[in-house]
């Protein structure tokens, strides 16, 4: 166990940084075990006061210090486990520095190591401290020029910016110079070495430059490179029209790996990607592989200008980055793929993560006030959440101020480092509004819960609108303060035809209510007939909603509502209903047949897209339901859950088996929002029938995974014969694992599939499946497939009364710390809301937090957050 208590960072402790670094040359001498690392720094003081030199710099071998030259003695500097120490330095001067890392054994996956034979970076948060001295933090920006010398056999020599030079050397080496003209703080630093692929295309920017695109990939795999570069190009076109940004260098690159802790980063000009990511082609890539692909790669080269161009003044700020660049990708996708769509699925994310975050002892602010390791802090709270909140910003200011704010904070702090109060004072300046009281978004953890109650008098013609609000404690905030929700209300018939109604004198069909008090009060006038109240519609703000409207309400909803968010939610929330009360011990089999035909009715509408019908037929998921359930039985959840599946495959049986044939995939394989469209709602309407696993059912399972001719199809056959089990499912699993076993990222799909397994038997194939001959816990991509899925999408096998599960995943955990902390502390979240459960289960969880917490040599990282785990409440 650890025998220190770490301190936290805190934001209020901010100081700019003693000493800044202009500029720098590495020169990297490229060995598996061996890395020299020379760093040439530009340094100088920044103030008056002359304070020791301290840089930060871990798991470095110390070759030589100079200043100006002049390599010190030992006693003229300090070198210890977490840097250098210099005292006594002049104003301006150069520091060499010389270092030996060894990238082989890297296993942490931070700093320079080694994956598949290559030398890669990832220096995001705070890795580039492993490769040399430096002071590692956002707000010292430098600009950077590389070069790399290594054995011919490492081919391409690639790192940010414009190659000004390579060329060949004695003894079977070369090199490359690299500079990047645009200054950059450390973790945008990258370096990629090896014998890759190299898929190539030119884009023409709005300006008329034309940009070299260069991805670079496993020898053999360029052609499932497509899609990724089409992806890109659609990206920077579509970010020259919406946001006015054009690409800045005259290449960008992006480099697939295979080992890697994130899904990929946007270092400037040169976007390292987790290969699960980039690659994809129909026969070895699903439709949400395609999906995830280009919003992952439009995502990252967002980041050019919302993080590189214009960076976090300190790690707090995260959210300015990545809150504001998932808008922006999360915007592009539905521009991409259809806005209702996209955004169900982007608010089923937020659900099921960032509410769940919200209501367990690891809540925090969007923009977070103290830290013991930054990494812990890379949460659904600060992208999707910080998402969530600039879609507000942008709700209430209207949209031409918001893109006005926009511009105007690209102009002001293009090439510096700053902070979400400069980010919003620029809005704040464009519409004229006083904002102070929206950053309280920022500062304010939790999920506010809105309830509406609505009059109306049909002699005034007339609806009161009455809304509260209300966020409960979260750790470290027992008391909250209102915040500004708006919530988009418009309203139906009872025939479910759009009301027009009046607001201030305006005749309009919606309108947005801003709640910003703990109670507001609203009057519509000119309401001609008793209305359907259709509030919060395309979620227009992340909070929780209730009202008093009566059943029939969402039933009318369900049928007709043209906000097609809130025609989902009325769904949801009447499935949400049924199961939940059976959860209870009160099941309403009459309503449970009423909503199977009104979910009937939705599927016979031909107008409806497929996708919005495959999204409509899904059940609310059994963590999203235990978020609704206090205490949380998992157990009572499944089975009730698994009842009302069954109803709705025994009402729709005709229907289901229409959509299976009818949709069955025979042409050119598309990846597009249409295809893709149709395949979810087969695959869907096929994982109902599951519900009713006679044995014809389960040969139509069958023969759907024989005749797939593509991934998206195969796997809904694999997972519909698990959800079956049996022979034919155990046979599909060993035919999948012989055709595929030399596809690494398909077998991470054989691995996903199985820790899904809703048997009984779960927990015995998962333990088996990590003594398998394909399992590589070293490899984040395959424990997150196997440990991971289990943990978080398995909640009925990995809650089992005896507590194996959480036994199997303390474990996982104890064992992940002692080679990559960053990916051990993202597998705490699934026992850090023990308080949650039933007081059996949250027991044997928090039994397991404990044995964590007591391991010899803890890392910081499962630390911090298992010690808040276990934080009393309050």
């Amino acid at each position: 166990m650890r025998t220190e208590t770490p301190q936290p960072i805190k934001l209020s402790d901010y100081r700019p940084p003693a000493y800044l670094v202009d500029e720098v040359h590495l020169a990297f001498d490229l060995q598996p075990n061996t890395t020299r690392v020379t760093a040439t720094l530009k340094v100088r003081r920044n103030g008056e006061h002359a304070e020791p030199l301290r840089f930060n710099g871990e798991r470095l071998k110390p070759i030589s210090v100079a200043v100006d030259g002049r390599v010190l003695a030992e006693a003229e500097r300090t070198i210890d486990a977490e840097g250098l120490t210099i005292p006594g330095v002049p104003a301006a001067f150069t520091l060499t520095t010389e270092v030996e890392i060894d990238p082989e054994n890297n296993k942490a996956l931070e700093g320079l190591y080694m994956s598949g034979g290559r030398f890669c970076t990832q220096c995001e948060a705070e890795g580039f401290r492993k490769i040399t001295f430096w002071p590692d933090r956002p707000d010292v920006l430098s600009r950077f020029t590389v070069r790399i010398v290594a054995d011919r056999k490492f081919q391409h020599l690639l790192s940010n910016g414009n190659l000004l030079e390579k060329g060949d050397l004695p003894g079977g080496r070369h090199y490359a110079v690299w500079n990047d003209p645009f200054p950059k703080p450390c973790y945008l630093f990258a370096l990629v070495a090896g014998e890759l692929d190299v898929l190539e295309d030119t884009l023409t920017t709005m300006s008329g430059r034309t940009v070299e695109l260069k991805i670079f990939v496993d020898p053999g795999m360029a052609p499932r490179a497509a899609y990724a570069m089409d992806a890109l190009k659609r990206s920077m076109k579509w970010d020259e029209e919406a946001f006015g940004r054009e690409y800045d260098l005259d290449l960008f690159m992006i480099v697939a790996v295979r080992d890697f802790n994130f899904g990929a980063m946007e270092n400037k000009g040169l976007n390292i990607f987790n290969s699960s990511l980039l690659l994809a082609d129909p026969a070895t890539a699903t439709d949400v592989d395609f999906e995830r692909i280009e919003s992952v790669v439009a995502h990252e080269y967002f980041h050019n200008w919302t993080g590189d161009r214009i960076t976090c003044r300190d790690w707090f700020q995260l959210c300015l980055k990545e809150g504001l660049t998932v808008f922006r990708d999360q915007s592009f996708s539905g521009d991409m793929r259809g806005h209702a769509v996209q955004r169900i699925k982007d608010v089923k994310a937020l659900r099921a993560r960032q509410f769940a975050e919200d209501q367990g002892p690891l809540a925090h602010p969007v923009r977070p006030s103290s830290y013991l390791k930054i990494d812990n802090f890379y949460t659904a709270t600060i992208y999707e959440k910080g998402s969530e909140v600039i879609r507000m910003l942008k709700t209430l200011i209207g949209p031409d101020a918001f893109r006005k704010g926009m511009d105007l904070y690209f102009e002001r702090w293009d090439g510096h480092a700053t902070t979400v109060e400069e980010f919003i004072k620029c809005f704040a300046e464009v519409s004229g509004r006083d904002l102070s009281a929206f950053f309280a978004w920022y500062e304010q953890a939790g999920t506010p819960r809105v309830s509406l109650a609505s009059t109306y008098d049909e002699d005034a013609r007339t609806l009161t609108l009455e809304l509260a609000q209300q966020t409960p404690p979260t750790p470290g905030q027992p008391t909250k303060q209102p915040l500004p929700i708006p919530v988009t209300v418009g309203l139906l018939d009872p025939e479910g035809r759009t009301l027009a109604f009046e607001r201030d004198g305006q005749a309009v069909d919606e309108t947005v209510v801003v709640l910003d008090q703990a109670t507001a009060k609203v009057t519509l006038t000119g309401v001609d007939a008793p209305p359907v109240v259709s509030a919060l519609r395309g979620f227009s703000a992340p909070v929780v909603l209730t009202t008093d409207a009566p059943q029939k309400d969402r039933y009318v909803q369900l049928a007709a509502d043209p906000d097609l968010f809130n025609r989902w939610e009325a769904g949801q929330d009447l499935a949400r209903a049924l199961i939940l009360g059976r959860a209870a011990g009160h099941p309403d089999e009459v309503s449970e047949e009423r909503f199977a035909d009104a979910v009937g009715r939705a599927l016979s509408d031909l107008a409806a897209d497929p996708a919005f019908k495959a999204l409509l037929l899904a059940l609310p998921s059994e963590s999203d339901l235990a978020l609704a359930m206090s205490p949380a039985d998992p157990a009572a959840i499944h089975q009730a859950r698994d009842a009302l599946r069954l109803r709705l495959a025994l009402h729709l049986n005709a229907q289901l088996r229409h959509i299976h044939t009818g949709l069955q995939d025979l042409g050119e394989f598309s990846p597009d929002a249409a295809g893709a469209g149709r395949r979810a709602l087969r695959n869907t309407a096929l994982d109902l029938m599951t519900a009713n696993p006679r044995s014809e059912i389960a040969e139509i399972a069958d023969g759907h995974y024989r005749a797939a001719i593509n991934m998206t199809d195969q796997m809904g056959g694999l997972s519909a014969l698990m959800q079956i089990g049996g022979a034919a499912a155990e046979a599909a699993l060993e035919d999948f694992y012989a055709r595929w076993k030399s596809e690494p990222l398909v077998i991470d799909k054989w691995f996903a599939v199985q820790a899904r397994d809703p048997s009984e038997e779960a927990i015995g194939r998962v333990l088996g499946l990590t003594a398998h001959p394909a399992f590589d816990a070293k490899n984040p991509n395959r424990l997150r497939a196997l440990v991971s899925t289990f943990a978080n999408f398995n909640p009925a096998r990995f809650h089992d009364p005896s507590g194996s599960g959480y036994r199997f995943l303390a474990d996982q955990i104890i064992a992940t710390d002692g080679f990559n902390p960053m990916i051990a502390a993202r597998l705490v979240d699934p026992l850090g809301g023990w308080r949650r459960y039933t007081p059996e289960l949250g027991a044997l969880m928090k039994a397991e937090l404990e044995r964590i917490l007591k391991t010899e040599g803890l890392s910081k990282n499962v630390y911090e957050l298992v010690s808040r785990a276990l934080a009393e409440e309050g």
